[in-house]
């Protein structure tokens, strides 16, 4: 649906666009690797914690490394172990050439040597895993970092880190919506004014709309870059705060001509750091693929933030 036209959407679909998942509702490329963004940063919690050494950002372009031999190979290899053992993930996803050509190379692109000047979206969606490092500064930081591995322009690792710095903010501090992302406006006005720009714009439309008329994301761009995506997100979220509005928001940001899978995920992330699991439907996760999966390493990742127990050896 990322490539269609809302016009297209809605000859496909039906008048009002997609309404619900289908069955069963098939994760992208942008839900593996933010699974494997988890596993590496909890590999490198779990290390840190055990030899004081912390690595996160080498752990999780092993990780991305890993996932690269599922998108090569068509099922696991005999002795796989943790992610490379399930075979869901082996499932190609159509993912994009930038992600590919970074990952195949022989050494880790960041913000200061990047291998390429991309600002896709694709970074920024696979980051909300590093919201839930120890501090907001370490949160921001590793989001920047994560999202680098793939995407070296400004705004491709910029949003990266200001969508893991509101993440902490939300998820681990508790911290009121609009606050967070004031607090992240202004952080990430330091490393790129566009992208500082473009969620000010986001703010600004979601105080001008009425609460009764269409939400326009488009108003913010079609999200194939990784400031419009979060952009278009922290936009959906501002219009429809409320847990009851969790359908109707994600309706929103997956009905548009665009990267309309990337601001759908995007406004997944932020409602699930504000609401958590609860706001969730049931009737849209019993068709989820990956289902117990993404439970699973999103419970170890909130425990990681809390120091709450889990079981650690499944990434030692």
């Amino acid at each position: 649906m990322q490539y269609l036209g809302w016009a297209d959407i809605q000859r496909e679909h039906g008048a009002g666009g997609v309404l619900a998942p289908p069955k069963p509702a098939l994760v992208t490329d942008d839900t593996q690797l933010t699974l494997f963004t988890a596993d590496g940063y909890l590999r490198a919690w779990v290390r840190g914690k055990r030899t004081g050494e912390w690595e996160p950002s080498e752990m999780v372009w092993h990780s991305y490394r890993r996932w690269l031999i599922t998108q090569q190979q068509p099922a696991p290899e005999q002795g796989a172990v943790g992610l490379l053992a399930d075979e869901r993930l082996y499932e190609s996803r159509s993912p994009g050439l930038t992600c590919l050509r970074a990952l195949a190379a022989e050494t880790m692109s960041t913000p200061q040597n990047p291998h390429n000047e991309s600002s896709g979206c694709n970074g920024v969606t696979r980051t909300a895993p590093a919201g839930f490092a120890p501090s907001a500064a370490i949160a921001y930081d590793l989001g920047c970092r994560f999202a680098a591995i793939t995407h070296g322009g400004t705004g491709g690792w910029v949003s990266g880190g200001a969508l893991a710095l509101l993440i902490h903010l939300l998820a681990v501090k508790g911290r009121p919506l609009r606050e967070a992302i004031d607090q992240v406006i202004g952080r990430v006005l330091r490393d790129d004014t566009y992208t500082a720009t473009v969620l000010t714009r986001a703010v600004v439309l979601a105080e001008e709309h009425d609460g009764e008329s269409s939400v326009r994301v488009d108003r913010l761009g079609s999200g194939w870059t990784g400031p419009e995506a979060l952009a278009i997100a922290v936009y959906t979220v501002l219009t429809h705060p409320k847990p009851v509005q969790f359908v109707d928001a994600m309706r929103a940001a997956a009905n548009h001509s665009g990267g309309s899978d990337a601001t759908a995920a995007l406004t997944g992330n932020v409602l699930g750091a504000l609401h958590g699991t609860e706001a969730l439907p049931r009737d849209w996760l019993s068709g989820l693929e990956l289902v117990d999966l993404l439970d699973e390493m999103g419970r170890d990742l909130g425990r990681s933030a809390v120091n709450l127990d889990f079981n650690e050896d499944r990434y030692a």
